[in-house]
């Protein structure tokens, strides 16, 4: 794979306790140094154009003026140094780099993935939380959308273990981006209920499956094999944008979900056999996962999936609270 990586990310000093840190970008670069075929790329910076696309232009001067002043503590979860508003631009830029890349035409070995930081899918249009300033998914999608030949749709897979609150609000009303997300139940935000479906001009654009925790790849496979796939062929996208978290990993410090390294494997090979029945670019932009030796193992997996690794298919029962949900978010979309 092309992995899209600036320096600048690690200057985005978080502190010695908290989970979002720089050891999580350096932890995938010496896991993905033992695996053949990496090549990394800079792309470039966002520009304010950009940001101002999906962010409230006030507030996007209120986060540059914070950074400048030498940053601190913007909520309870998401601090900020002088260094993270360049980080910030360059994270939003590596994600606008994947998705042109993609649309360039690389894929196979040569699919992009962005791994950026400050994560992105909890930036609201006009606020941050959850370690996130800009949406820098939302960014590319909407760049991609508005001024990409040939993108007239997008749909953003989010399988982060937390609900990517800031996508689905930048793109509750529009009916060219579809948000998918599997996310904990009762999990920060708190947000991503099944009828949270998308607003007055864009009905069903938005699909969330908030499964209970426990959940591992039986259940993950069958949101995307019942749900995502039927859905994504009738959305028939563009481009496919995928909101790479790995929080959800059994072996993360942070979620009670029990997904494995095996399990993002083959979700990978299922999103890479939709977008290509829907001839639609595929691109990566990590989110979380702050299990460092879990994180550095599963994007390695992304990796050699692309690779020509052929993961194992999850064959157990799904649970049956699972199920519930399943047939629920079924009922809600006409799938």
């Amino acid at each position: 794979m092309k992995f899209g990586y600036r320096e600048i990310c690690l200057e985005h000093d978080t502190g010695p306790r908290h989970p979002e840190t720089a050891d999580r970008i350096r932890a995938i670069r010496r896991g993905l140094a033992k695996r053949h075929g990496v090549e990394y790329h800079d792309g470039a910076p966002a520009d304010r154009d950009a940001v101002e696309a999906v962010h409230d232009p006030a507030y996007i001067s209120e986060i540059e003026s914070f950074c400048a002043d030498g940053g601190g503590t913007w909520d309870a979860d998401t601090v900020a140094v002088e260094e993270t508003w360049d980080a910030a631009l360059a994270s939003a830029g590596l994600a606008r780099w994947a998705v042109e890349e993609a649309i360039d035409g690389s894929d196979g070995r040569q699919t992009p993935f962005a791994i950026g930081r400050p994560p992105g899918h909890h930036a609201e249009f006009d606020e941050a939380m959850g370690f996130c300033f800009f949406n820098n998914a939302a960014i590319a999608a909407h760049w991609a959308v508005d001024h990409a030949e040939g993108v007239d749709s997008a749909v953003i897979f989010d399988w982060d273990v937390h609900h990517g609150n800031g996508t689905q609000d930048i793109f509750y009303d529009r009916d060219d981006v579809f948000y998918v997300s599997i996310h904990e139940q009762g999990l920060f935000p708190g947000t991503g209920e099944v009828l949270e479906t998308g607003g007055p001009n864009a009905r069903k654009t938005i699909l969330n499956a908030p499964l209970p925790g426990g959940s591992g790849d039986e259940e993950y496979t069958a949101v995307v094999d019942e749900l995502l796939d039927p859905a994504i062929e009738r959305f028939a996208p563009d481009l496919f944008v995928v909101s790479a978290g790995f929080d959800a990993h059994r072996h993360d410090p942070i979620s009670r979900m029990r997904v494995s390294t095996e399990g993002y494997g083959h979700m990978t090979d299922r999103v890479r056999t939709i977008a290509d029945r829907d001839d639609a670019a595929l691109a990566f932009v990590l989110e979380g996962g702050y299990g460092l030796d879990a994180l550095a193992e599963s994007v390695g997996m992304v990796h050699e999936v692309f690779d020509g690794r052929d993961p194992i298919e999850p064959d157990g029962d799904v649970l049956s609270k699972a199920e519930r949900v399943i047939e629920d978010v079924r009922a809600a979309h006409e799938l």
